[in-house]
């Protein structure tokens, strides 16, 4: 797992998810944990899940949208619930390649941000984000497991642990409409 600034807090909570379908189940639960403003980073290698885990979170905000990486366009902006910016900065050698993209605008915005690969921006995110650090698996006994461990950064501690605290990722968790 990549080591960022992070890695010195306590994880708010850890998952093991078994499957694709239980990562995209992960997600739309931990949907109706996001409100706008949220500003949610994905660390992890290639293969790691994070485009699986954003589809599932996508498909909690009632995105209808095809959700795909954005990794040559850099931003890909979807409707649903809130309006959601799903950002790939895999391919940017630094935070100047994105003066004129105006990420901070989005960042400090009223919708909910989804950031691939946030390394090369980390002195552009807000101190409040939520960091989610994805590790594959592929020790024997591993194969298609998914570590996923949730930072929480957030000043309101919006996200709960008792929702989301140390338990495998069921594929039938339901998803409410309900928001506070």
């Amino acid at each position: 797992m990549q080591k960022i600034k992070e890695a010195s807090t306590l994880p708010q909570a850890e998952f093991t998810s078994k499957s694709r379908e239980e990562t995209i189940a992960f997600g739309k639960h931990f949907s109706m944990e996001l409100y706008p403003g949220d500003v949610v980073a994905f660390y992890g290698d290639l293969g790691s899940g994070k485009t699986t885990l954003i589809r599932g979170i996508c498909t909690g905000l009632e995105v209808d949208e095809m959700v795909t990486s954005p990794t040559f366009t850099l931003i890909n902006e979807y409707h649903g619930k809130f309006p959601v910016y799903h950002f790939d900065f895999y391919r940017l050698a630094s935070e100047m390649d994105l003066h004129d993209l105006g990420v901070e605008e989005y960042f400090n915005g009223d919708g909910i941000c989804l950031i691939e690969w946030p390394e090369v921006v980390h002195d552009l995110l807000p101190e409040n984000k939520i960091g989610i650090h994805l590790k594959a698996r592929f020790e024997p006994g591993w194969e298609n497991k998914r570590e996923i461990i949730i930072f929480n950064k957030r000043k309101d501690n919006k996200v709960r642990n008792d929702h989301f605290g140390n338990r495998n990722c069921d594929p039938n968790l339901q998803h409410s409409a309900n928001r506070k």
